[in-house]
């Protein structure tokens, strides 16, 4: 295609990792294809088979973001065997990769979805980027997420009328600690997954689902499992059908176990499905 670059993307599905719940500030463009932003850089891609269109320049930096590098069959063959609600789930989301995403853009991002839908999450996202970032020239409606400094100098007011409600508190107050060095984001990267969860749940509003998603997407620590109200539907109606006593603390043990070094894949393979269903009661495993 004149005017575009071009990389190899076997065993990848654009549209699916776009749309699954990872990020939520990819527009898609007339006639195929989506514009957005890698941290500051604006890229526009669109796939043709097996390779990746891309704005010239950018080909290095889409497939670090799209993680291209991962090999999905061996990541596939690490899931536990005779398991047919994960085989299915694995099967529709086929070509899904974890989107290596910039730190404080994915925290911000995280924190500002609890209990919202992704529609909902995406008009947060954009109103906070119009409102505080940095617009992209020639590229509107792209604009830079705002860095934690800048979030910090605003108030609550104003972060509630991006739509964020009570959320606006919990971005507020984790801007002010990370701009004033209470949590050093960068310094989670050496820590081990433990030290990484705990040190990510002192920030205010971050709890071990939200610190579990920014491990997974930002971190890339492909074990770490998040549960929302989605995957915990998933896993008692596949896994604990009939233990109407389990707790989340059971559930959370069960899944750093079952699902072994890539259960982060498992985990967006199995929410993914589940929500593009609508029901969790397809993914019942058998007895």
């Amino acid at each position: 295609m004149n005017g575009w670059a071009q990389i190899a993307a076997p065993q990848f599905n654009l549209r699916l990792t776009l749309e699954s719940g990872q990020v939520f500030h990819w527009w898609p463009e007339e006639g195929g294809g989506y514009r957005g932003l890698i941290g500051a850089i604006p890229v526009r891609v669109r796939q043709v088979c097996d390779r990746l269109c891309v704005t010239p320049g950018t080909e290095a930096l889409v497939a670090y973001y799209f993680a291209l590098d991962h090999d999905l069959e061996a990541i596939c063959s690490t899931f536990p065997k005779n398991d047919p609600a994960l085989t299915l789930a694995a099967t529709y989301c086929r070509g899904i990769r974890m989107i290596r995403q910039p730190l404080w853009e994915c925290l911000a991002t995280f924190l500002t979805s609890s209990m919202k839908q992704v529609a909902h999450i995406r008009q947060m996202s954009h109103a906070i980027r119009h409102q505080f970032g940095n617009p992209i020239e020639g590229w509107e409606p792209l604009a830079v997420y705002p860095e934690p400094e800048r979030l910090a100098q605003a108030t609550e007011e104003q972060l509630r009328a991006c739509g964020l409600g009570y959320r606006a508190r919990h971005l507020l107050g984790t801007a002010q600690a990370v701009a004033q060095g209470v949590v050093d984001l960068e310094a989670v990267r050496a820590m081990d997954d433990e030290a990484a969860l705990a040190e990510l749940c002192r920030l205010p509003g971050v709890g071990p689902k939200i610190a579990n998603c920014v491990l997974l997407f930002a971190y890339e620590r492909t074990r770490a499992f998040p549960i929302d109200v989605w995957i915990e539907r998933v896993l008692r109606e596949t896994y604990f059908k009939r233990k109407r006593n389990t707790t989340v603390r059971q559930l959370k043990e069960f899944a750093a176990g079952y699902f072994g070094p890539y259960g982060g894949y498992a985990q967006q393979y199995l929410f993914h499905h589940a929500r593009s269903q609508g029901r969790s009661r397809n993914l019942r495993a058998e007895d």
